[in-house]
Parts: structure tokens; C-alpha cells; sequence
């Protein structure tokens, strides 16, 4: 059976022998047997925040941008107050010292040494990654080159609401000073009583974080792309957050630059007939658990291992202390496809583009060379996503929503960019004239031409 295009190759896919075209039973985790539905639901599931919601989502978010840029360090507090029902005063923006001592005498010493041991597995892994200058000397004393240097102050966004995340701190702020940030800004919402969570303060300060504030949503974009009285204008905004996040970096994208507009969370998991239920459903729930719009989806080739996940997704939710947002997020954004071949489950994920991908199959290696399109591939039945949300050491900021198809995970060089480095010698410019001029001639540019003939008649002249 023929599926649309995927980059000018037709992609074919084969049903199962005998399916049904509803699938084997009604359930709140569906399993699909028919191609062209997969291929339709998992586009659905693709496109899941393209609603018109987002309109009046960007109406508010310009309105937040236009006033923060001119009210400054008030319409923070005033949006704080409005959103998340915190009133703030100003000398409150901006973590103390204290709060930063103390948030070590409130965490255990087991988050401590995980924390710890998290950010040393991050750094290592991104300090392979430091693009490196480099210069070539050529025939007639031509220089070319690339010089890398980081941007003067970047800023990291960390959100709050329904979790604390001190691993994204970790993820944004350690590839930033791997890369020799200056100066390093983070944001966080305020949590109850104002506060800001200790594990996030102590996961700052292990990454070489330089301020910390306590404002959150489009507001505290805002005030990182344009400054205020309080906030330093920066150079690069990372990290994720909610819809309203998201637009903010999207408006305030070319006045700064930004990592990536990350959509909710997103797992696809290929299986076959020897991965483990259980664990399948338990990487399935660890997605869904993140946002009511999370997608979790099985492609195996095995009809008796659908079954036996969905029926242990169901277990597991039971006594699951984020039932109601994971119910949600299986019921709206969850899926298994069965299918005939390991081959049809890549072409499948191709199509997608997931932002996290398992491969939970025997020989996860040789379905490597048919993947093409993941934010992060984890191989074999022991690489849980977890381990790579945590302390693997590759960043789990990824791209989500199909963006995996063109972009690639927060680094190292999100917080670097490269001069390019010319230098000619006279008798070089000599022998490169006639071209440089015929072709500055062609687009009309006198003066393109002049500069050029100017030095190489004196060039002559000296010679």
C-alpha cells in the first residue's frame, strides 16, 4: 500500500495478514491495524497543537511583549501577579544569597550526589562537542578560517506548574558553560509562597548558573529578549515551557536567537516479540505523565505484545499519583500500530519524526540504518528514556512536532557562533580580480568594483 511522499521517495507499507479495519478492541491506549489509519493518526497526533486556541494565545502573548518591553521590571510583577497569582516586590525578582545557601540544607544528600554525578555526565558529554577554530593557510598566502567564540549572556528558562525540573537546569545551563558563557541567566516561575524549588536552586548553582529569578511565562521572555531595570538582555534564549512560552521565543526570535519552539512531549517506541511488555508500557506512561498533550506510541510487529501492553498500560494506571493528566494524554495522544515488518515500524517513525525513539527489538543496530529522523535514539531493552532525561550525558532538549526531520538537540553550539576569517595578500587579490570584478559588475555594485581596482592598480604601481 502507497503512503504520501517522504522526501521524494514513496514510502510502502504492508498491512497485516487478516486485520480487522477497526483494530482488535475498543480501549483507551488503541491498537490500529491499518496502515493508512496509522499514517493518519499518527498526522493528527504530529499537528496536535495546531488549534485555533493558538490565535488568541498569540494576541495575549504580543500584548505581554509589547508591555513588559515598555514597563520594564513593573509589568513583570503585575503579570506575575495576574498569571500565577503571586505578588512579588521588586527587590523579590532576583534569587538571594540566602535562598541559595539554604536550598543545600534542603535537599537530601542522595538528590545532592545525583545532581552532582548528573551534571558531571552532561559536561563531559558536551565538552566533545566544542566546535573547534580553525585556519588554512593556502597558495599565495591566502588565509581562510572559522573562529568560534560564545554569545556574551544567555539566558535558560525553566519551567514550573505541575513539576519542578532541576534537570533541565542541567541540560541548558551545563552546555552553556561548556561553551564560556559569560554571563549565564536563569528564570523560573515562583512556586507556593513564592519560593522557588531547592533541587532547581542547588541543580543552578552545580551548573555554574550566574543569576536566578523568579518569573515565569511569556513575561519573563520578554524581559530576557528586550531587558528591563532588573533583567540583563541577553543573546540566547533556551529551555522549554508551555504555549504561551513558546510563542513568546517565536515573536521575540531575530532580536534574539532561541534553541528550538519545543511542543509537549513525544515517545515512539519500536518493538518486537522480545521486548518486554511491562517495560514497554512503563516507557509508554513515562511520556504520557508529562502533559495531558504528551504523545506515547507503540510500533510492533508482534499482535500478542500489543495486547499485553495495553493491557499493562491499564494496570499501571491504576494506582498512578498523575492519573488524571496520564489518562488524558494515553486517551487523546496514545497509540500502537501493528505491523508487518521492522522495516514498515521505520518508515512509520520516519513519517513522524519523534522527538524521543526506543528500540526495543533484538538487533536495535541494524533498524538504526533505517532510522533517519529522532531527536534521541535509545538502543536495546536496557536504555529506558529516562536514563537520557537524566544523567546519560546527550541533552534531552529535543526537537519535537516533526522538527526532528530538520533540526537537532540543544548543545554546545547553541551558545556559540563563528566568524569567518578571510585574508589576502596583494598578489592574491591580483590574480582574483577580473572575477571578483566581473561579477561585482553584474549585479550593478560600482563601488564593489572600485574597491577592488583601486588596490590592485596600486598593487602594480608598487611592483
Amino acid at each position: 500500500m502507497q503512503l504520501a511522499t517522504d522526501c521524494g521517495k514513496l514510502v510502502h507499507l504492508k498491512l497485516i495478514e487478516g486485520s480487522s479495519e477497526k483494530g482488535y478492541f475498543d480501549s483507551m491506549l488503541r491498537i490500529i491495524t491499518r496502515v493508512t489509519e496509522a499514517q493518519t493518526e499518527l498526522w493528527r497526533i504530529g499537528r496536535r497543537t495546531h488549534n485555533n486556541e493558538v490565535f488568541q494565545q498569540e494576541d495575549t502573548v504580543r500584548e505581554v511583549l509589547r508591555t513588559v518591553r515598555h514597563q520594564g521590571d513593573q509589568a513583570l510583577l503585575d503579570y506575575t501577579a495576574k498569571f500565577d497569582g503571586k505578588t512579588l516586590e521588586w527587590e523579590q525578582l532576583r534569587a538571594s544569597g540566602s535562598e541559595l545557601d539554604a536550598a543545600y540544607q534542603q535537599v537530601s544528600k542522595e538528590l545532592l550526589d545525583a545532581i552532582q554525578l548528573a551534571c558531571q555526565r552532561i559536561e563531559a558529554f558536551h565538552r566533545q562537542r566544542i566546535p573547534k577554530s580553525w585556519v588554512q593557510f593556502g597558495d599565495d598566502e591566502v588565509v581562510l578560517g572559522k573562529r568560534y567564540t560564545p554569545v556574551e549572556r544567555a539566558g535558560v528558562y525553566v519551567p514550573g506548574g505541575r513539576a519542578a525540573y532541576p534537570s533541565t537546569v542541567l541540560m541548558n545551563a551545563v552546555p552553556a558553560k561548556v561553551a564560556q558563557v559569560p554571563r549565564l541567566v536563569m528564570a523560573t516561575p515562583p512556586a507556593a509562597e513564592t519560593k522557588i524549588n531547592s533541587a532547581v536552586l542547588v541543580a543552578a548553582q552545580e551548573a555554574g548558573v550566574d543569576e536566578i529569578y523568579r518569573v515565569g511565562g511569556a513575561q519573563v521572555i520578554a524581559a530576557l529578549a528586550f531587558g528591563t531595570e532588573t533583567f540583563p538582555k541577553v543573546d540566547v534564549i533556551t529551555g522549554p515551557g508551555n504555549i504561551y512560552v513558546t510563542l513568546a521565543k517565536k515573536m521575540v526570535y531575530g532580536t534574539v536567537g532561541i534553541d528550538s519552539l519545543a511542543g509537549p512531549s513525544e515517545v515512539l517506541i519500536i518493538a518486537d516479540g522480545e521486548a518486554n511488555p511491562t517495560y514497554v508500557a512503563a516507557d509508554l506512561l513515562a511520556q504520557a505523565e508529562h502533559d495531558p498533550m504528551a504523545a506515547a506510541i507503540l510500533l510492533t510487529t508482534d499482535a500478542e505484545l500489543a495486547k499485553s501492553v495495553q493491557s499493562r498500560v491499564q494496570k499501571q494506571l491504576q494506582n498512578h499519583p498523575r492519573r488524571t493528566l496520564t489518562e488524558k494524554a494515553i486517551a487523546h495522544y496514545g497509540l500502537i500500530v501493528v505491523v508487518n515488518s521492522l522495516e514498515a515500524a521505520a518508515d512509520l517513525s520516519n513519517l513522524f519524526a519523534p522527538e524521543h525513539l526506543e528500540l526495543e527489538v533484538s538487533d536495535p543496530w541494524t533498524v538504526l540504518e533505517s532510522i533517519r529522523h529522532a531527536g534521541a535514539i535509545f538502543l536495546g531493552h536496557s536504555t529506558p528514556e529516562a536514563v537520557g532525561d537524566y544523567l546519560a550525558g546527550p541533552n534531552h532538549t529535543l526537537p519535537t512536532s516533526g522538527a526532528a526531520r530538520y533540526a537537532s538537540a540543544l548543545g554546545v553550539e547553541t551558545f556559540m557562533k563563528y566568524s569567518s576569517l578571510v585574508q589576502y595578500s596583494p598578489s592574491a587579490l591580483n590574480k582574483m580580480s577580473d572575477a571578483i570584478e566581473t561579477l561585482a559588475q553584474t549585479e550593478g555594485l560600482h563601488s564593489h568594483v572600485e574597491s577592488v581596482r583601486l588596490r590592485t592598480q596600486n598593487n602594480q604601481d608598487e611592483f
